[in-house]
């Protein structure tokens, strides 16, 4: 019995995971109470997870290797360079407040300080997110473009996730494609530009 819950599938574990993490928060939830949502012991979790901050990076690198498949198939799209990169921010940011993604990404933020291993972790999956802006880019300056464009949106993130009023995602959708060169603004000095381009030509 003990040997065919040990084997419960590793998606289900990591779903109710982040469902309970979501839900009470790390520092609220025990290994007993995630164990009863699955049917199994909380000896059986620790055996899996080893610790709750193992379990909350485990679920972290779960939910950033779904939204990772999404991620990279932009860099494949058949769109003008403006529709990618709304696409990059609009899979950045969290869908609304309390999504389960964001409420991770905000738990570890507040562990990194006490578990160098969290830290370590955030900084390869903050890389990949990096790596994939600046080949979206394909500019000089793609790489400190991205640097920026990043903290901005994890600023704004954190505030979409916790709910902090007067905070509107498209808003923040738009600041991030300005920075990008891809608002509106940005939009019309390209073409103006291409316009005197042709002129000159």
């Amino acid at each position: 019995m003990a040997r065919q819950r040990l084997e419960r599938p590793r998606e289900q574990m990591l779903e109710a995971a982040m469902a309970a993490i979501t839900e009470h928060g790390l520092a609220q939830l025990t290994m007993a109470a995630l164990a009863r949502r699955l049917g199994t012991s909380g000896g059986h979790l620790l055996y899996y997870f080893g610790s709750k901050d193992h379990m909350l990076l485990e679920t972290l690198k779960w939910s950033e290797e779904r939204l990772a498949v999404r991620r990279d198939a932009l860099l494949a799209l058949d769109a003008p360079l403006p529709a990618r990169l709304r696409a990059y921010v609009d899979l950045y940011l969290p869908v609304g407040p309390n999504d389960p993604r964001w409420v991770l990404w905000v738990e570890v933020w507040s562990r990194t300080l006490a578990v160098p291993e969290l830290r370590d972790a955030q900084v390869e999956l903050d890389r990949s997110w990096h790596r994939a802006l600046v080949a979206l880019l394909s500019r000089p300056e793609a790489e400190s473009l991205s640097v920026r464009v990043r903290a901005m949106l994890d600023g704004f993130s954190t505030q979409l996730v916790v709910g902090v009023p007067g905070v509107e995602r498209e808003a923040v959708i738009a600041h991030a494609l300005d920075l990008l060169g891809a608002g509106e603004d940005g939009d019309r000095a390209q073409s103006a530009g291409s316009h005197h381009q042709e002129t000159v030509g």
